[in-house]
């Protein structure tokens, strides 16, 4: 197991769930806006749950979301809106449900100014959390410290997804991740 940490209290289902994430996911620079749409609507739906609700509920939320298409998203209607809250295989919350779509409408704006949310996120690096938090809160909806952070975080743009000891680290270094190159 490559763990930064090992988890030795999880059941050994969970420990590879969270071993793919830690592997291939975590800390690694996304450059696909439907990707990192689907991080930010995943860290939002982790708000007061454990990160091993999420991702057992991943592909159940790349389903419910279409695939994160974050055009689609933004068109939901109330009946999507139904269907999503009477979904049992993801975060049946009316607030994340919402922020999904809001968000997702936002995405579009900063796509047409910026080109992709990719770029717009790549217009404000380097930043300190305090200001990447601001930032976020003012753009998005249901953004707070620990969702901006570990959105961050965990798709390159803040450091310390893996510890300078964890192989895992060298490979994201590889990557090119932003915190690592401004």
């Amino acid at each position: 197991m490559s763990y930064c940490k090992a988890i030795p209290s999880m059941k050994p289902h969970d420990q590879v769930l969270h071993l793919v994430y830690h592997d291939q996911h975590y800390g690694f620079p996304i450059q696909d806006d439907n990707e990192l749409f689907a991080r930010l609507v995943l860290e939002i739906n982790q708000a007061g749950l454990s990160w091993t609700t999420i991702l057992k509920k991943q592909s159940h939320f790349q389903r419910a979301y279409h695939q994160f298409d974050i055009p689609t998203v933004a068109a939901y209607k109330q009946k999507d809106i139904n269907r999503l809250l009477n979904d049992e295989g993801i975060i049946r919350n009316r607030l994340k449900i919402r922020a999904a779509i809001e968000n997702a409408q936002t995405i579009l704006l900063l796509q047409k100014e910026y080109g992709s949310f990719k770029n717009w996120i790549d217009a404000h690096h380097p930043l300190p959390k305090e200001s990447w938090v601001k930032l976020f809160k003012k753009t998005f909806y249901f953004t707070g410290g620990e969702i901006v952070n570990e959105f961050l975080m965990s798709t390159g743009y803040l450091p310390g997804a893996h510890e300078k000891n964890c192989p895992i680290y060298h490979k994201v270094l590889q990557q090119s991740p932003a915190w690592k190159t401004k």
